[in-house]
C-alpha cells in the first residue's frame, strides 16, 4: 500500500518535520515521481532540493534514519553504532587494513564530519582532464560553489571558537613560514564544543538534514528514510525507477517492499553504495569502471605534548588547516575526535598506556592527508551482505609522501612549543623528545604496514570521463549508457580533489541537478 501522507512543511522547531520515518510505514511503499534521488547526503540532498525548486516532482530515499539534536550520543561507541555503517568498523583490505567510515543517516556524512568546506584549485581539474579527458574547470563550478556556500552559510572559523588546540597549529605554521588559514565551515553559531564527529548537539552545524532536506520538502519533495535502494529498473537506454526495501533503523531488518516509478533516477548513495546498486542491477558498466579505481585521502596523525594543559577538547573540531604544500599532495589540519577514538593512537600497554591518558589534557593532535594519486582499490558486492567488499592498495609512493608530511607535522609541533611528540608509526620510538630524535620520522624506511592510516575521504568508483570507454558518467553526471540515469556523489570524481571533498561533491550535484532539470 502507499505510504501515509504527512504534512510537508517543516516547522521552525523541527527541521525534520515532513520526513517519513520507519514508524510511519505500514506494508509496502509505492510512489511515482519525475525524479527519484537515492541518498540524502551532500550529493543527494543538494540534487533533491534543486530539482524540487525547479518545479519537478521529487522523491528522496535514504537508508538511514533521521537524527535530531536529542538523538546524538556523546559516547563514541554508541554514536558509531548508530550513525556509521558497520558500526564504524568498516575497513578496506589490501597491503594494509585501512579504516574508512561512512554514515547511514538522513544527511549522510554531513552529520558526522567536521563541516570543512574547501574549494579545490584549478590544477585539480587539469589533473582530471589528463586522467579521463573530462572537460571541467573551476570557472564552470564557481556559480555552483557560490550557491552551495550561500545556502549553508559557509564562512571562516572565527578566532573566538578556535581554542588553544587550533591556535597552537597556527603558531607552529607561523614560526616556520608555512601559510595556514581558518577553515571555512558550514556552521552557524558554533560554540567550539568539538563534538562534530558524534553529531552537533548544539545544532550549529548546517548539515544536509537541517539545510537542504527541509528546503526540498518546502518545495514539495517527499522524503522517505529507512528505505534501502537495491535495484535500478531499466529498459533499453532508459531507466524507469527504483526497487528496494524498508529497513529498520540500526538493525537493518527487512520489512516492506519499495517501488518508486520515476522518469529520471539520480544515484547519490555514496561512492561505496552507488556502485553496488549498479553492479547488482547489471547496469552502466560497459567500461568496466563501476566499482573500480577507488581512491582515498590516506591520512596520518601526530600527537603533540605540551608542558602546560591545553584542554584540547575545547575549540572547533578542525578550525585551522594549511594548503601550503597542497600541490605536493599534502594538506595539514588540526584534528579532534572523542577521547576513546584518539586513545587508540596512544602507545603502550597497562601502566604506560595509563600514563599517557593521565596527560590527555596536554595533548594536541595534528594530521596530514595525502592526495593518494598512486593508490587505488575496488568496491564489489559481498556475498550474502549489502555491505561492500572493499580492497585497497596503499602505494609506496603515497607512503613516502605521507612520511614527508609527518616530518613537516613534527616541525610544526616543535615550532608550536611541544616538548614531546607521539608519532604513532611502527618501528619508530613511541615518544620522541627533541627535533634531533624526530629526524627518524624522515629517514626510517617506512612501509605501508608501519602506518595507521585512516581513509574517510573516498571517491572515483563511478568516475566521469569524456569517453564511454574510460568511465561511467559524463561531466554532467549522466551515465554514458543511459538517457535519464545520473550520479551525484563523490564516485564521479575523476581523481583526487586534493582538499576535503564535501563542497566539491555538493557543487557537482548542483550542476547535475541543473542538467537534469534542463532535460526533464
Amino acid at each position: 500500500m502507499n505510504a501515509p501522507v504527512l504534512p510537508m512543511l517543516p516547522s521552525a522547531t523541527d527541521p525534520h518535520h515532513g520526513v517519513r520515518a520507519f514508524h510511519h510505514y505500514r506494508g509496502d511503499i509505492v510512489d511515482q515521481c519525475d525524479v527519484v534521488v537515492v541518498g540524502s547526503g551532500p550529493g543527494g540532498g543538494v540534487a533533491a532540493k534543486e530539482l524540487a525548486e525547479a518545479g519537478l516532482d521529487v522523491v528522496l530515499l535514504e537508508e538511514g534514519p533521521p537524527f535530531g539534536r536529542n538523538d546524538f550520543a556523546a559516547e563514541v561507541g554508541e554514536s558509531m553504532q548508530r550513525t556509521l555503517r558497520e558500526g564504524g568498523t568498516r575497513a578496506a583490505r589490501g597491503n594494509v587494513i585501512t579504516p574508512t567510515m561512512q554514515a547511514i543517516a538522513l544527511g549522510g556524512g554531513s552529520i558526522v564530519n567536521s563541516a570543512i568546506c574547501a574549494r579545490p584549485p584549478q590544477w585539480v581539474f587539469d589533473k582530471w582532464h589528463q586522467r579521463t579527458g573530462v572537460e571541467l574547470s573551476l570557472s564552470d563550478l564557481t556559480p555552483h560553489f557560490l550557491r552551495v556556500e550561500q545556502q549553508l552559510g559557509v564562512a571562516p572559523t572565527p578566532e573566538a571558537v578556535q581554542g588553544t588546540r587550533n591556535l597552537l597549529f597556527k603558531k607552529g605554521c607561523d614560526a616556520l613560514g608555512i601559510d595556514s588559514q581558518p577553515t571555512w565551515r558550514n556552521v552557524r553559531g558554533c560554540r567550539g564544543s568539538g563534538e562534530c564527529f558524534t553529531g552537533c548537539r548544539n545544532g550549529a552545524k548546517r548539515s544536509i538534514d537541517v539545510s537542504y532536506v527541509p528546503a526540498a520538502i518546502r518545495a514539495g519533495a517527499r522524503v522517505y528514510t529507512s528505505v534501502r535502494a537495491e535495484q535500478v529498473v531499466a529498459e533499453g537506454r532508459r531507466v524507469n525507477g527504483i526497487r528496494g526495501r524498508v529497513v529498520a533503523p540500526f538493525t537493518l531488518a527487512e520489512h516492506g517492499h519499495v517501488t518508486i516509478h520515476a522518469k529520471h533516477v539520480v544515484l547519490a548513495a555514496g561512492c561505496m553504495a552507488t556502485p553496488l546498486i549498479l553492479l547488482r542491477s547489471g547496469l552502466a558498466n560497459r567500461s568496466g569502471y563501476v566499482g573500480r579505481d577507488l581512491r582515498f585521502h590516506p591520512g596520518l596523525a601526530i600527537m603533540a605534548m605540551f608542558d602546560t594543559p591545553v584542554e584540547p577538547w575545547k575549540g572547533a573540531t578542525q578550525g585551522y588547516h594549511s594548503l601550503h604544500h597542497l600541490k605536493k599532495g599534502l594538506k595539514f589540519e588540526v584534528l579532534w575526535a572523542p577521547p576513546a577514538v584518539l586513545a587508540m593512537r596512544l602507545p603502550g600497554l597497562g601502566k604506560s598506556f595509563q600514563q599517557h591518558l593521565l596527560h590527555y589534557d596536554h595533548m594536541v593532535p595534528f594530521d596530514v592527508i595525502c592526495a593518494g594519486d598512486h593508490s587505488s582499490g575496488t568496491v564489489k558486492p559481498k556475498l550474502g551482505s549489502w555491505n561492500p567488499d572493499i580492497r585497497f592498495h596503499l602505494h609506496h609512493s603515497d607512503v613516502a609522501r605521507m612520511q614527508e608530511g609527518m616530518g613537516i607535522l613534527a616541525d610544526i609541533c616543535w615550532a608550536a612549543g611541544a616538548t614531546q611528540i607521539l608519532p604513532g608509526l611502527n618501528g619508530i620510538p613511541e615518544v620522541l623528545h627533541s627535533r634531533s630524535e624526530a629526524n627518524i620520522i624522515r629517514t626510517y624506511p617506512l612501509r605501508a604496514s608501519d602506518t595507521i592510516a585512516s581513509c574517510n575521504h573516498a571517491f572515483c568508483t563511478t568516475r566521469m570521463s569524456a569517453s564511454a570507454n574510460d568511465g561511467v558518467v559524463d561531466s554532467w553526471g549522466r551515465c554514458h549508457q543511459f538517457d535519464n540515469l545520473y550520479i551525484a556523489d563523490t564516485g564521479i570524481f575523476a581523481a583526487s580533489s586534493g582538499v576535503n571533498p564535501m563542497l566539491l561533491c555538493m557543487a557537482l550535484a548542483d550542476r547535475v541537478a541543473q542538467g537534469v532539470a534542463q532535460r526533464a
